[in-house]
């Protein structure tokens, strides 16, 4: 048997262990949202692929064949329902926690690599050849690197189609296609539309206002979302003119805002969270963007996704944690806690290593101290945004004088900032998680919490476990279990797979006073000191 043949083989075993097709069905039966971006489901009669919670009539099962991409649906000939619109959907939850190369390459595509690189840049990231990457992706997902890509940009050059004025050449460019001609054959081929025909359907009124220059849309998730713990994370941990957490323009909503240093250029992002009369299942973020270059939209979406963990499988983490009687109260107090990533990993790496053996508050303040003297700033301000991160090339030359820290502390931050620029280590969405680790642990000042706080954030690893961590040590003792780094590290193995929401969890539990009700479980995350070895 050929390679080919036993990789197809292999793939398609792994995605008909999780889910059969008659499974698959009853979830489109059933119109099961859980579902959606996780399979797509192509009906023969009509000629066109949905999400499986589309609202139309349910087709007959012997009409039915179902895809892991939408790639693989327009490969096959398939168009997009435009009622459902299953381009929109959330990713799939498996490119959060699959290591292997599929899901790795998922990551940097959805980060917009082969627009800016090529099919050859996406094989040399992942230490592949350009031939092996692209048979290992058709085995299991159906479409290769271009299909998969393409894809995407067929649904960015929908999004601004129908959220801004721009002329069809400008959104041609910007959305990543090659040619006026390609893009054209793209959208008929997807949409079934030509161009001018997709931006008629727009649906005006339906999104908030866009800013001067930017654009509105919505960040698609399943499940419940707890979006106050998300804003209270951030805010907690925001830095001084790189981002911020304000009221919203709705009443009771709280609205998150950043900087973006993106591939093209700059941008500058907005968030908001669930007002008191949003259901947690509601199923979208508002956001908006302003963008230098709209080149980088792509990026940027993908970013604020993997900030917010959009991408997650609730129902599956919460069934695990909640079947815990440690957590169970608190699950069903606050169903559908994500554990935030990040928009730019060397960013955080920077970040954690300033909180090292200090509290939140006080990293926070010299990263702030940092951002202005190193940061670029923004042509004009936004608000309480005025500055990007330092990159890590200029923070490996920062004065010493300007960094008011112990002595080894300034020697692991500087030597982590020259391995990061000259790429001796990398964290972008493709990188290897147990190589990164271990390049990480071998630089000097580098510790174990550091790196699995990079992991659980940087690199979105669902399944990272402080132990050593003074927050997840409270966050125990608060919930009746012993507290000392050894029996924590024993109790954390009953969370796997998804030992990094039960982080987020005891966080949540230390931070809490000590009550009577699960209501009183609803309180901002704790200011902890981490336990760190330099």
């Amino acid at each position: 048997m050929s390679d080919s043949r036993q990789s197809m083989l292999s793939g398609w075993r792994r995605l008909e262990g999780v889910i059969d097709d008659e499974t698959r069905y009853r979830a489109v039966d059933s119109r099961d949202a859980r579902f959606d971006g996780v399979f797509f489901t192509a009906v023969r009669t009509t000629g066109i692929y949905c999400r499986p919670s589309c609202p139309a009539v349910t087709p007959k099962r012997v009409n039915c064949t179902f895809y892991p991409t939408a790639a693989a649906a327009q490969g096959a000939g398939y168009r997009a329902c435009r009622r459902c619109r299953p381009d929109s959907v959330p990713g799939s939850p498996e490119w959060n926690h699959r290591a292997d190369l599929v899901g790795r390459a998922m990551r940097l595509i959805g980060d917009g690599v082969v627009d800016r690189e090529g099919v050859a840049g996406l094989a040399t990231r992942l230490g592949y050849s350009s031939r092996q990457l692209q048979r290992q992706l058709t085995a299991e997902l159906g479409a290769g690197p271009l299909a998969l890509a393409r894809a995407q940009r067929a649904q960015t050059a929908r999004l601004l189609l129908q959220t801004t004025e721009l002329p069809v050449t400008e959104v041609a460019f910007a959305a990543g296609f090659a040619s006026v001609r390609q893009f054209n054959d793209t959208v008929r081929e997807v949409y079934d539309r030509t161009p001018s025909g997709l931006r008629t359907e727009r649906t005006a009124g339906r999104r908030p206002a866009a800013p001067a220059g930017g654009l509105s849309l919505r960040l698609a998730y399943r499940g419940a979302l707890d979006s106050d713990h998300l804003l209270d994370f951030l805010a907690l941990r925001a830095v001084p003119g790189v981002e911020e957490v304000i009221p919203g323009t709705r009443p009771g909503v709280r609205t998150y805002r950043r900087t973006l240093a993106l591939p093209y250029g700059h941008g500058i992002a907005e968030v908001d969270g669930l007002g008191v009369a949003d259901r947690p299942t509601r199923g979208w973020l508002d956001c908006r963007l302003v963008l230098a270059d709209l080149r980088d939209l792509t990026t940027a979406v993908h970013r604020l996704r993997a900030l917010f963990d959009l991408d997650a499988d609730p129902d599956a983490v919460d069934g695990r944690l909640g079947a815990d009687p440690v957590f169970a109260a608190q699950v069903l107090a606050r169903p559908g806690l994500r554990s935030p990533g990040h928009v730019d990993p060397h960013e955080l790496a920077v970040r954690a290593v300033l909180g090292q053996q200090v509290t939140v508050a006080a990293a926070r303040t010299l990263a702030g101290r940092l951002a202005a003297t190193y940061g670029a700033a923004l042509p004009e301000p936004s608000g309480g945004l005025r500055l990007l991160f330092p990159t890590a090339a200029a923070l490996a030359g920062a004065d010493p004088a300007d960094l008011a820290m112990p002595a080894a502390r300034k020697r692991a931050l500087t030597g982590l900032c020259a391995a990061l620029a000259e790429g001796a280590v990398r964290l972008d969405p493709g990188v290897d998680r147990e190589e990164a680790a271990a390049e990480l642990l071998a630089l000097p000042g580098i510790g174990p919490w550091t790196v699995g706080y990079l992991r659980m954030r940087a690199l979105a690893d669902p399944d990272v476990f402080l132990p050593g961590d003074i927050g997840v040590r409270d966050g125990l003792r608060r919930l009746g279990l012993p507290g000392d780094a050894k029996a924590a590290a024993a109790a954390g193995t009953a969370w796997a797979p998804w030992r990094s929401y039960a982080v987020h969890r005891l966080w949540t539990a230390a931070a809490a006073t000590p009550v009577t009700s699960q209501a009183s479980l609803v309180t901002p995350p704790v200011d902890t000191r981490v336990q760190e070895t330099a």
